[in-house]
């Protein structure tokens, strides 16, 4: 797709984002959605600000082809 670090707020549409870029389709081709696979509001709520501190909390996605 467009290969290009994404500027999307929410981890879940970044991690679908890069699987697309990696496998080069459009999220409409995938075989599976995101949200069969894994809950996108639990993974977003992983890196929402704390209750006692505004920043967001720090992670990576890594996956293997």
């Amino acid at each position: 797709m467009n290969n290009t670090r994404s500027t999307l707020s929410k981890p879940s549409l970044r991690i679908l984002e890069d699987i697309t870029d990696t496998e080069d389709i459009s999220p409409a081709d995938l075989e599976q959605s995101l949200n069969d696979i894994v809950d996108p509001t639990a993974l977003n709520q992983l890196f929402e600000p704390t209750a006692t501190d505004d920043s967001a909390r720090a992670g990576a996605f890594r996956s293997r082809v």
